[in-house]
Order: C-alpha cells, then sequence, then structure tokens
C-alpha cells in the first residue's frame, strides 16, 4: 500500500468520513483558507490512480468513495513506523509513546483491556 502526502491524507480523512463526495462538497468541507476546486480535482485524482478511491458517475459529474478503509491504511500506516523507527518492535513503539506522551499507567492498563476485548 502506497503512504499518502498531507493533503491526500487529509481529503481521504472527508470521505472516510462522508463516505461518498463529489469535488465541491469535498471543498465545503475543508478548513479556510480553501484550495482551489482543481486542486482538490487533481488530488482526488491521484488518491483513484494509488487505488484508494473509485468513482461512479452520476449526471455529468462523478462521486468518489474510499476503496481502502480507515482502518486498513491506519494498520498499514502504524506498521510502517513500527518497522522504520523502532526496529519493528511494538514494545519500543509504546514505551516511546509512554515515555514522551506523559501517558500513566492507569491508561496504558485502559488500552490493554480494550486490545484484550477485540481479540
Amino acid at each position: 500500500m502506497k503512504q499518502l502526502t498531507k493533503a491526500e491524507e487529509d481529503i481521504m480523512q472527508l470521505l472516510w468520513e462522508l463516505q461518498e463526495a463529489n469535488v465541491a462538497s469535498l471543498l465545503e468541507e475543508l478548513p479556510d483558507p480553501k484550495p482551489a476546486y482543481n486542486t482538490v480535482s487533481t488530488i482526488v485524482r491521484i488518491l483513484e490512480n494509488k487505488g484508494f478511491v473509485d468513482y461512479r458517475k452520476e449526471g455529468r459529474g462523478h462521486v468518489y468513495f474510499p476503496k481502502v478503509s480507515k482502518e486498513a491504511y491506519s494498520k498499514h500506516s502504524l506498521k510502517k513506523l513500527r518497522d522504520g523507527y523502532f526496529q519493528g518492535s511494538f514494545k519500543s513503539m509504546v514505551s516511546f509513546f509512554m515515555k514522551n506522551n506523559d501517558m500513566t499507567l492507569d491508561e496504558l492498563e485502559s488500552v490493554m483491556k480494550e486490545i484484550q476485548k477485540e481479540q
């Protein structure tokens, strides 16, 4: 799976939230100062070429929707982060986040309980 740029990820976040949208709808949701319509359209086409987005024709335009789930992309991104910065060690990654984000033991225990529920 390919990595997304910040701009591509911003558009994907909107598509995951909206589930489907045309370029005008995406543009409405973006914060000010808004990019140009053509900029958003180009980013959506790049996402389509990367395999993240598909579309259906609606009238003269297109309605875009995600082909890759947010969960799948999140897993890929975390694995890349873990492998690239923590030598593949989940333990090292969690330890880093605990030390650098002032995570308490209670918060860590809460996270562990959530993980155990999902297994």
